[in-house]
C-alpha cells in the first residue's frame, strides 16, 4: 500500500507544481485553493508512504515524479522546448526511480 501512496503522492506533487502556474502569482483564487490542497494531499501521502519505505528512496521517488511529470507537461502544456538532450535527462531520471523502486 505504501508505494500507492507514494505513487499517488508523486501524482499530486505535479498537479501543485503545475497548479502553481496557474496561479499567477497566488493572485487567483481558485487556481491558488486548488494548488494547496494538492500540496497536502500530496505531502499527507507521502508521510503515509514514509510509515513503512525508507526515507531517501521514498522522498528520491516523489521528487522524481513530479519532476519528470512537470517537466513532460512543460512540454505540452506550456511549449516549453523538447530538445532531445532535455528528454535524455528525463529519461535518466525516470531510469532512476526505476531502479530505486528495484532494490528497495
Amino acid at each position: 500500500m505504501a508505494w500507492t501512496y507514494l505513487f499517488f503522492a508523486g501524482l499530486f506533487e505535479i498537479g501543485w507544481a503545475i497548479g502553481l502556474k496557474y496561479t499567477d502569482g497566488f493572485t487567483r483564487p481558485m487556481p491558488t485553493v486548488l494548488t494547496v490542497a494538492s500540496m497536502v494531499i500530496s505531502l499527507g501521502l507521502l508521510g503515509l508512504a514514509l510509515k513503512s519505505l525508507p526515507l531517501g528512496t521514498a522522498y528520491a521517488i516523489w521528487t522524481g515524479i513530479g519532476t519528470v511529470g512537470t517537466a513532460m507537461l512543460g512540454i505540452w502544456l506550456f511549449g516549453e522546448p523538447a530538445t532531445a538532450i532535455r528528454l535524455a535527462c528525463i529519461a535518466l531520471i525516470v531510469s532512476g526511480i526505476v531502479g530505486l523502486k528495484l532494490v528497495a
